[in-house]
């Protein structure tokens, strides 16, 4: 049980990698470094700042305009809750929702050419080919696009949202866009045909996974996001009602969410996946189409 929950751990931190969800247009030329929007009224500032959800160790990125625009914020809001108590309910949520019912196994509702792409995968990464049987398919492809990442150095906890709810102190008012529930319900909730898709993709693309996240770790910290949403394509572009659940749907609502806050006075903090703050129907689209004009700060 030890095990189990240590890898569904990894997977929900692998989630929340994966709804740095992409984006399918080009943006403006701006300063470099990792992008960051101001929206503001009279009384109202909200900074809007892209994230990569896992990173190596070492890269320096809280500098400048982000540092300051964290110190001077009232509050941090992030997609999901954050912290121990958050980290703990991911766990507790994700083993209940992600497990298959007694007497199923993942392996079993595999095709023979799936199942030895699947088992490929499992062995190249020493892996025992029988080890996510218990997981619905969702999960083990959640999984299947963390576990190459954190074998070669990346990790969630040197992720921007950790880093900047460390260096936000005990003191500074936290808040999330959407819950828990919600995030996972995203894949949950996906016909079962899909989620053996996506399992499957997964495991078609786990040697090319660390080279995609270097590519956009390296477009992030340069601040193109032209060049993080061209990288990130590629995933969702065959697959529009996943591009919506992932990317559209969610950007409008924080939209309304941005336009809701704007009533309170303050200055707000908002972590959010680069992508989407990149491309068609981004959040700065979104927020356009209500008359809130989002300026390039970083």
């Amino acid at each position: 049980m030890k095990s189990l929950k240590t890898t569904l751990a990894a997977a929900a931190s692998g989630l929340m990698l994966l709804l740095a969800a992409p984006a399918l247009a080009k943006t403006p030329a701006a300063p470099a470094g990792p992008a960051m929007w101001q929206v503001s009224d009279e009384d109202t500032t909200i900074y809007l700042f892209g994230t990569v959800h896992a990173l190596p160790e070492g890269i320096e990125w809280y500098t400048g305009p982000v540092r300051s625009a964290l110190e001077g914020s009232d509050m941090l809001v992030t997609e999901i809750p954050m912290g121990a108590d958050a980290d703990a309910k991911m766990q507790q949520y994700t083993l209940s929702a992600g497990l298959l019912p007694e007497g199923t196994t993942l392996r079993s509702l595999l095709d023979e050419q799936q199942l030895g792409k699947y088992d490929a995968a499992m062995t190249g990464l020493g892996l025992p080919v029988e080890r996510f049987d218990q997981f619905e398919p969702w999960m083990a492809g959640l999984t299947l696009t963390l576990l190459p990442l954190l074998q070669q150095g990346y990790s969630p906890d040197a992720g921007v949202e950790k880093q900047l709810l460390a260096h936000a102190g005990a003191d500074k008012e936290l808040g999330a866009l959407e819950t828990i529930e919600f995030q996972i319900g995203i894949f949950d909730s996906m016909p079962m045909e899909d989620q053996i898709d996506f399992l499957i993709a997964s495991a078609d693309q786990i040697g090319g996974a660390k080279a995609m996240l270097d590519a956009m770790v390296a477009e992030w910290v340069a601040g193109d996001p032209d060049g993080l949403a061209e990288v990130m394509n590629e995933g969702l572009e065959s697959d529009p009602d996943l591009a919506d659940a992932l990317l559209y749907k969610r950007n409008a609502n924080w939209a309304e969410w941005i336009d809701t806050r704007l009533d309170t006075p303050g200055s707000v903090f908002i972590a959010v996946g680069a992508g989407h703050l990149a491309g068609d129907k981004s959040v700065q689209d979104l927020l356009e189409e209500r008359g809130i004009e989002s300026v390039r700060v970083q």
